[in-house]
């Protein structure tokens, strides 16, 4: 599809907006719950980093953006706000801006940096076709050139409180499956049986968990892959007939959210004074096709906005593609869900209002402790 999206990637140049990641910041009087919100990932959580990069993973253009707060695309993957935007509020922080559109000034830092980048993966070489991103080893290096500007500023004790009293959030790994594994990309899957490579991503991720404990990061939400042979795209590509979601995609995804739950597990146990969680987002999604109608889902197949069979053979490129009404639909776009569908997410990972997804704890309770 790459040649495809190039060519309406240059037909269609990225409008030139003014990107609105963080909304008014929270009243003085309001007390936050947590000091600040760090975001590493993907196009899951991207808020506006690949704005500022030449890449065909980009949402800068409406209809992406079209039911956002201010009506206009930043860079979310999303006819509107993402899964973090709604934790951001739990916490009662302002919406968390990416960091390639700051200054470096401490007060930009204080209450968090979204690092995430769409295309990008628990790999360095994932998602390479789509042109640039900030691979998840870089995002660590983000986080600790952060963590140094805070230290320059507040003085070593109090930037190693902020950084322990703060929220990491973690959602990557999906682009390693879809623009990595499943293309064979380098002929991977010659030299990874589906189980070496769910472990080689289980101890990637590992390694960058410790990495952040090493930086002091204490609280820690690590979320699971959803279920990709659900998404328009591969109902798409592997045609099915009544929309039933793609087996042994699915399973490879379930085998890594467990290995990934065991790998949170132990680390909990090694790292003192960690707190990390693990929600598993398969499971919160597969309840959501479950019970469709008590959410209000008329669709869990169809694309709001795509083109082809379920509007999976490309992506969301113009306002006349997409749907009049995102609400009642599960996909926004061939890989990504709607707000909707964040909306339900944000409730599971932050006190298990629908469907108790995160383990040990939720995030609610996890800023208690």
């Amino acid at each position: 599809m790459a040649p495809m999206l190039l060519f309406f990637f240059l037909l269609f140049p990225p409008l030139s907006l003014q990107v609105h990641c963080q909304l008014t910041s929270s009243p003085s009087s309001v007390v936050p719950l947590a000091p600040a919100l760090f975001v590493i990932g993907d196009s899951t959580v991207d808020c506006g980093t690949n704005n500022h990069l030449f890449t065909l993973a980009r949402a800068d253009r409406l209809p992406y953006g079209r039911d956002f707060d201010t009506r206009r695309p930043t860079g979310r993957f999303s006819n509107g706000r993402v899964v973090v935007d709604y934790l951001a509020l739990r916490l009662k922080l302002p919406f968390v801006r990416p960091y390639l559109g700051l200054s470096g000034k401490v007060e930009e830092l204080v209450r968090g940096v979204n690092y995430a980048s769409a295309g990008a993966g628990a790999l360095f070489a994932s998602g390479s076709d789509l042109g640039m991103h900030i691979s998840l080893t870089e995002q660590m290096q983000q986080v600790h050139d952060t963590y140094e500007r805070l230290e320059l500023s507040l003085g070593e004790a109090a930037a190693a409180d902020l950084f322990a009293k703060s929220i990491f959030y973690i959602s990557i790994g999906s682009n390693d499956f879809i623009h990595y594994y499943f293309r064979n990309t380098t002929n991977v899957r010659s030299l990874f049986l589906p189980w070496e490579f769910n472990q080689l991503l289980v101890d990637t991720i590992k390694h960058e968990l410790k990495n952040l404990y090493n930086l002091n990061a204490r609280k820690v939400v690590v979320m699971g892959l959803p279920p990709i042979g659900c998404t328009p795209h591969y109902l798409w590509e592997y045609d099915s007939v009544y929309g039933d979601c793609v087996e042994q995609i699915n399973n490879m995804i379930v085998q890594l959210n467990f290995a990934m739950t065991y790998m949170v597990h132990k680390l909990n146990i090694e790292l003192h004074g960690a707190t990390f969680t693990f929600c598993d987002t398969f499971e919160g999604s597969m309840d959501i096709f479950r019970n469709r109608d008590r959410y209000g889902f008329v669709s869990t197949t169809d694309a709001c906005c795509g083109l082809g069979k379920y509007g999976g053979m490309v992506m969301c490129l113009f306002p006349e593609m997409a749907c009049k009404n995102a609400t009642n639909h599960v996909w926004w776009d061939e890989f990504h869900p709607t707000e909707a569908v964040n909306l339900i997410l944000a409730d599971d990972v932050w006190s298990g209002k629908h469907i108790d997804m995160c383990l040990p704890m939720n995030l609610r309770d996890m800023i208690e402790t």
